[in-house]
């Protein structure tokens, strides 16, 4: 299983860090695990699917 930081993801969809967080807040997005305290993260098999999702959705 791979994961994901929230510093790395941003960058991979080239948004804020603060964006995640909103978009995860508002359940528009997977929930991170927190792996250990200060330490949280997505996993990536589930930010994939996220990001197929909203291809097929822009596609149709």
């Amino acid at each position: 299983m791979h994961y994901i930081s929230d510093r790395k993801l941003a960058e991979r969809l080239e948004v804020s860090r603060a964006t995640l967080w909103r978009w995860t807040a508002a359940g528009n997005f997977p929930q991170p695990i927190k792996l250990s305290p200060g330490c949280t993260r997505w996993r990536l098999e589930d930010v994939e699917s996220w990001e197929a999702d909203r291809l097929k959705g822009t596609a149709a």
